[in-house]
């Protein structure tokens, strides 16, 4: 008889809750609502002593790199875990730029001397392609001219706290290019807690590790799939602080969370959350074996970004006045909602890729 294919396991195992219980309480320590508030305000959002406790204390920033080349040597599934947290927290740390995209480019590369040194945390990389663009989607590229690069390269999330840039060239290649040979310029972002930013080359050296094409895809790949994980965090802490606020505060002397309406609409979202930590859950695990990878990313980018601003939009208007101040942090929680919805492919193109795949075009 032919095998049956394994059915994917979507739980938690004992040690990814142990590693969420680890993040989550580093993250109050740093990541509290107030102190990333005051971030986001300031020229210089991301945190780095947050980003040292998480890469160089808990070594979070080698955990898709293998031991070999100085990581963890751990899997897609506990980077969803860490991913999770980092959302319900909306961190102003590089883990999805660095940790998983660009260290998935340089996987793609081996390039050992690179990977050591994102694997220490002392090192953040960012690819220079487009926030924006979905896996398997053309990305522009700098002209390679007498073994310099020029260019300009417009919407890179997280330029700003990069060390190394991984830039894709005219001539095929990704080039390792040192943040201090190129000029990082601020974009306006609606999400301040992942700063957008342009990139512009003239004349820099780059060191080339690889081809671009096969790295710029599996990089987008993971980052689309992994941030299904991210959206489900920020969409977990939207409905989880919107039903305990309901349960506190009290109108005609009774809680607001008693009437009908209100527990209707946190029902059916408490549905829908759940609905996307399965996608979620599923995309990690399909990056982690390697079994339907493209298909079950789509799945959850397909499903996520909806979910996600629903759940923030929810969260404003049922806090009240609130829920409209700046002190709230449910805009942050709002913003990166909006921002995730359109990074690494909207979630109409994803639908479009997995018609390609399951063989549903439209007519």
């Amino acid at each position: 008889m032919k095998p049956q294919p394994t059915q994917p396991d979507l739980l938690y195992s004992e040690e990814e809750e142990a590693l969420r219980a680890a993040v989550r309480d580093l993250l109050a320590d740093h990541c509290d609502a107030p102190s990333v508030i005051a971030r986001a305000e300031s020229d210089a959002p991301h945190d780095p002593a947050a980003w040292k406790a998480l890469a160089d204390g808990m070594g979070l920033a080698g955990l898709l790199i293998p031991e070999a080349h100085g990581g963890q040597g751990a899997t897609h599934r506990e980077a969803a875990v860490v991913l999770e947290e980092l959302g319900r927290a909306v961190a102003p740390v590089p883990y999805l730029t660095s940790a998983v995209v660009a260290t998935e480019a340089l996987l793609a590369c081996q390039d050992e001397e690179l990977l050591g040194r994102l694997a220490s945390g002392r090192t953040v990389g960012v690819l220079a392609v487009g926030l924006h663009t979905a896996p398997g989607a053309a990305f522009p590229a700098v002209r390679l001219e007498e073994g310099a690069l020029h260019g300009e390269l417009t919407g890179i999330a997280d330029a700003a706290a990069a060390d190394v840039l991984l830039v894709p060239a005219a001539d095929g290649g990704l080039y390792a290019v040192e943040a201090a040979d190129a000029t990082v310029t601020p974009q306006v972002s609606l999400d301040l807690t992942r700063p957008l930013a342009t990139v512009a080359l003239t004349g820099a050296p780059g060191r080339r590790i690889g081809d671009a094409g096969p790295a710029v895809r599996r990089a987008l790949r993971a980052g689309a799939g992994l941030l299904a994980s991210e959206q489900l965090g920020l969409a977990d802490w939207a409905l989880t602080e919107t039903v305990r606020y309901l349960k506190d505060r009290k109108q005609f002397n009774r809680p607001v969370g008693g009437f009908q309406a209100l527990k209707h609409r946190l029902a059916q979202l408490w549905l829908e959350v759940v609905n996307l930590r399965a996608a979620a859950r599923g995309a990690a695990d399909a990056l982690a074996t390697g079994d339907d990878v493209e298909v079950s990313v789509a799945v959850a980018q397909a499903y996520a970004a909806s979910v996600a601003v629903r759940a923030a939009e929810e969260a404003l208007q049922l806090h009240g006045g609130i829920g409209m101040t700046w002190e709230h942090p449910v805009h942050l929680c709002l913003k990166r909602a909006k921002a995730d919805s359109i990074a690494y492919g909207t979630a109409g193109a994803h639908r479009e890729a997995l018609a390609e795949l399951v063989d549903l075009r439209a007519p």
